[in-house]
């Protein structure tokens, strides 16, 4: 047994995402999935659902969605409210970090994320139909999500029914352990095709987030990389999210989830899987910098951070919205203390 909603606001640019399409880059297919899969995974801990299970990824402008079938369940990861207008036309704010149930006919509003992107998970997961192991959407190929597109007027989007009790929902009770510092990078494969002071500079300046960013990269503006007498070009081969090429203008580009699978341009250096999440957050005019690392210390850092992550999902707890009473709560305690007959008082033995 299915249920359903139905977008009756779109957004701008919202996409269904999942962990991605790994093992078809060798054919050209891009990776794909969530540009921050811990906030997904995040949206799907809220819900006690599989982590990679299929969300919404909004990038800019919320969607709003309507209950059609069922009891459903949505959660929110990331800077991104809601607000929920139920049949009796009251009017609930969710707050991020939590959950919210919708009941057959409720509408739950979406707000635009205030930085970066951020997460709508429900119960399930979004059941689109899987296109090469995954529900990804991939825009330029139309593939994954609701026939390859953002999300629009009227699709239906299948997932599954609420189970246990309506009335309680669910929240963080740990801030998100968000990451600070440079961004963390392996040096190369290419790095020997950049003069010494291009390579020393990577790591001592800062650069500057373009308005050129989407899903399949960012382009960075700072002081130029010069290259070697290996020249800016390579036999094109394999690229995947966090690279950073470098083409003949020596201004870096960062590749992101949908990046393409073949390359070119040298690579200076790779962003480690621990802080490419971080790279979803960014927004033109931001400055990032880059610290070498090698790969002992790449491992301890997706492990800690994989600990940190671990230990928010755990600590998620339970909470009743504005005036509901949780009844079961209610029934198991032990209300009484004392009690009063006519003028005199007398409390259990």
């Amino acid at each position: 047994m299915s249920a359903l909603v139905e977008v009756v606001e779109a957004g701008l640019a919202v996409t269904i995402q999942d962990r991605g399409r790994s093992g078809y880059r060798n054919i050209g297919v891009p990776l794909s999935g969530a540009l921050d899969p811990e906030l997904m995974s995040a949206a799907n801990a809220l819900l006690g659902n599989e982590r990679d299970a299929a969300v919404l990824e909004v990038c800019l402008a919320g969607p709003a969605l309507k209950a059609l079938s069922g009891t459903v369940r949505i959660a929110l990861a990331g800077e991104l409210t809601a607000q929920v207008v139920t049949t009796r036309g009251r009017l609930l704010k969710v707050e991020s970090w939590q959950t919210a149930t919708l009941f057959p006919g409720d509408i739950v509003r979406i707000s635009g994320v205030a930085r970066g992107v951020g997460y709508v998970g429900i119960t399930g997961g979004f059941q689109v139909p899987q296109q090469l192991g995954s529900r990804s959407t991939y825009l330029r190929a139309r593939i994954g999500g609701v026939a390859g597109l953002p999300l629009a007027l009227g699709h239906r989007l299948p997932c599954a029914p609420l189970s246990g009790n309506p009335w309680l929902e669910r929240c963080a009770t740990l801030p998100w352990p968000a990451a600070e510092g440079p961004i963390r990078v392996i040096p190369g494969p290419q790095d020997d095709h950049f003069t010494l002071p291009a390579l020393a500079a990577f790591v001592d300046r800062p650069y500057a987030v373009t308005r050129d960013m989407d899903r399949m990269g960012i382009r960075l503006e700072g002081e130029k990389l010069a290259h070697n007498e290996l020249g800016a070009e390579v036999i094109s081969d394999g690229v995947a999210p966090g690279a950073i090429q470098v083409p003949a203008n020596g201004q870096p580009i960062v590749l992101l989830a949908d990046c393409q699978t073949s390359g070119g341009y040298p690579k200076i250096a790779t962003v480690i899987r621990a802080d490419l999440p971080r790279l979803a957050h960014v927004r033109p005019g931001d400055t990032l910098r880059f610290a070498a690392v090698d790969q002992r210390q790449a491992a301890a850092a997706l492990r800690e951070r994989a600990a940190l992550v671990a230990r928010w999902c755990e600590n998620i707890g339970n909470f009743c919205p504005p005036g509901v009473v949780d009844e079961t709560a209610l029934y198991e305690g032990n209300l009484i203390s004392g009690a009063i007959r006519g003028d005199e008082s007398f409390a259990p033995a």
